[in-house]
């Protein structure tokens, strides 16, 4: 149990032997853009939130406004933890720094379970917006996106940032012109929005209960989530001390305006409840429209899509080279991780996310959100728990940016947090619970054994105070 809460002051120093370093090579803006994309606004907004619209209704704009204020915290959380834990391995080198070596290994399998379900998620989600030129299934589609993806992964991280930078005009160009259009064309008045009303199936009107509303706020948690990355990016921004705070608070910002407004436009245009709950924004756009509008939005959301795998497939290679620098694993496995190729990517890490998230896209895409809601809600968690040990012992004195409204902020976002869980679908939990059970034997019986070789948590010592 001591594992659990000791602070591991003495991971902080380089491993022996001097664990590799990534390249320093983007500012705020290269990183706003690779966050930003992982955020994938449009891609959220046509493939996660239609799912929000089919069980929330007009609830919907609501939910993911209070998933936004909560996000606020998060944000807080991250950005404090993040300039004072400046690792690739994200929340768990921050979590095993702040709260101890078990709970960073718990908070690693959360995030290794949302790093590689996400990207498919998205991914399944391009056959939809290829419909107006050609048919493909859904799976296959997604799978194709997925390699394409990993193959872009491999290239130089500031080649990908102008990449994604380029996609994500198109896409912020794609949630601008939904958001006019369902604006011009409202069919009901601004408190539609706060009504809580959706379609039920035989059409007629339901009422969204708070339960319904705490229910998705898990998924409308995951609407947002993607502004970690600028934490995971750290070990390559320039002067991380600064740069990751601003990048986390401003992508979150930028994001739930790019995805809120839209949101808000649909539920005011929707010609009725039963298409709002429908959740077909292409098809509502092209009414609103023409089908040439409707066919450009339709690419912009796809080439969108395409954009968010790249960037996931960058973030989520970070995290698995980060593990096997720190000796998460058996030897061989950690030397494969953890070697770079010729533009400075971890190649075989990023090889290792992007095949099996090729695979993924051939499960049941229920399961994959309720799995997703659960890891992305208990990751939260856990990081608020690291928010609130934050400043004991000699991390009081390390030079980082500092939350407002400590420790009121993570208290409360945490007994949020535990609410919003336990009110989740039990196969979800089952499934996840599972999952960090078998992780938690695996800590028992070969990382704790072995904790002077294994579980090395690193910063770079350019970033040390």
């Amino acid at each position: 149990m001591t594992d659990t809460l000791t602070p591991v002051e003495a991971a902080v120093a380089q491993a022996s032997g001097g664990p590799k370093k990534l390249k320093r090579s983007i500012g705020v803006v290269g990183g706003t853009l690779l966050t930003l994309s992982c955020v994938t606004p449009a891609s959220t907004l046509f493939v996660v939130v239609p799912d929000l619209f089919g069980t929330l209704g007009t609830a919907t704009a609501l939910t993911i406004a209070i998933g936004s204020l909560l996000c606020v915290a998060v944000a807080f959380c991250y950005s404090e933890l993040g300039t004072l834990v400046p690792s690739a391995g994200g929340e768990y080198a921050m979590v095993s720094t702040l709260a101890g070596r078990l709970a960073g290994w718990l908070v690693f399998v959360l995030s290794l379970l949302v790093v590689m379900i996400v990207p498919p998620v998205i991914a399944m989600g391009t056959a939809d917006y290829l419909a107006p030129l050609v048919h493909l299934d859904p799976s296959w589609t997604g799978a194709s996106v997925m390699l394409l993806a990993t193959l872009a992964g491999l290239l130089d991280l500031r080649a990908n940032a102008w990449i994604t930078g380029v996609f994500l005009v198109l896409e912020v160009i794609a949630a601008a012109v939904v958001a006019v259009l369902g604006f011009t064309h409202a069919e009901r008045g601004v408190g539609s929005l706060v009504s809580l009303r959706v379609a039920g199936p035989d059409g007629a009107p339901d009422t969204v209960t708070a339960l319904l509303v705490v229910s998705g706020l898990a998924i409308a948690l995951f609407v947002t989530q993607g502004f970690s990355t600028a934490v995971y990016l750290s070990e390559e921004l320039e002067d991380p001390r600064r740069s990751v705070a601003r990048t986390v608070l401003a992508t979150l910002a930028i994001s739930a305006v790019i995805i809120l407004v839209p949101v808000a436009a649909i539920t005011l245009g929707a010609p009725d409840l039963a298409a709002l709950t429908g959740g077909d924004i292409s098809t509502m756009v092209t009414a609103w429209s023409s089908t040439a509008v409707g066919t450009f939005v339709s690419l912009c959301v796809a080439l969108a899509i395409i954009n968010a795998g790249i960037v996931m497939v960058v973030q989520n290679s970070r995290v698995l080279f980060a593990s096997a620098r720190d000796k998460a694993w058996p030897a061989p496995v950690n030397t494969l991780f953890s070697r770079l190729g010729r533009f400075g990517s971890p190649w075989v890490s990023t090889l290792a996310v992007g095949v099996p998230g090729a695979a993924l896209c051939f499960v049941d895409l229920d399961t994959l959100y309720g799995v997703t809601g659960v890891s992305v809600t208990g990751m939260y968690l856990l990081v608020a728990v690291a928010a609130l040990l934050s400043r004991r012992g000699t991390h009081r004195h390390t030079r980082a940016w500092r939350m407002p409204l400590w420790p009121a902020a993570p208290l409360l976002l945490i007994m949020v947090l535990v609410y919003v869980l336990v009110r989740q679908e039990p196969a979800y939990l089952l499934w996840t619970g599972g999952i960090t059970a078998a992780a938690t034997l695996y800590w028992a019986l070969y990382l704790r054994p072995r904790r002077q070789t294994r579980w090395l948590v690193s910063i770079p010592e350019d970033q040390q105070a």
